[in-house]
């Protein structure tokens, strides 16, 4: 993102993995600048919920990559396509309910492969079970 993110080394390196993963945040000016929005912008959309920044311990906004994410989401729907902060909250709720649907069908569709998986194996059992003849004759007995 920018070299004022916290965690970056002082050597303008980037921080390893585990570092990152932790310390992966951007202040709220570092991300007003990125977009060319004012810094009360944002505390707008969060308190209209659109976007939900952690804080420090301190209560400064903390943007995560998923808040930028989002953020960036936000200012498409509004700048280029029109949309109203009304309309930006509906569409918002219906892409993660979509989310929320498509891993329930993942689910669902990984369930239904180990169910026909387990069904096909059971009818070769059953197949190569049918294909056993007796090598005998076959006595029938009578009363």
């Amino acid at each position: 993102m920018d070299s004022r993110r916290k965690g970056a080394r002082p050597d303008g390196r980037a921080p390893g993995p585990a570092q990152a993963a932790r310390e992966s945040y951007v202040f709220i000016g570092v991300v007003a600048r990125r977009f060319g929005v004012h810094p009360q912008t944002l505390r707008l959309y969060e308190r209209e919920g659109l976007i939900r920044p952690a804080r420090s311990s301190g209560n400064t906004r903390l943007y995560d990559l998923e808040t930028v994410e989002r953020l960036e989401i936000i200012l498409t729907l509004t700048r280029e396509l029109g949309v109203n902060l009304a309309g930006v909250e509906v569409i918002l709720d219906l892409k993660s309910r979509l989310a929320r649907m498509e891993g329930e069908v993942g689910r669902l569709m990984e369930s239904i492969r180990a169910v026909a998986a387990e069904h096909a194996s059971r009818a070769a059992d059953a197949s190569r079970a049918l294909a056993v003849r007796p090598r005998g004759a076959i006595v029938l007995r009578t009363r």
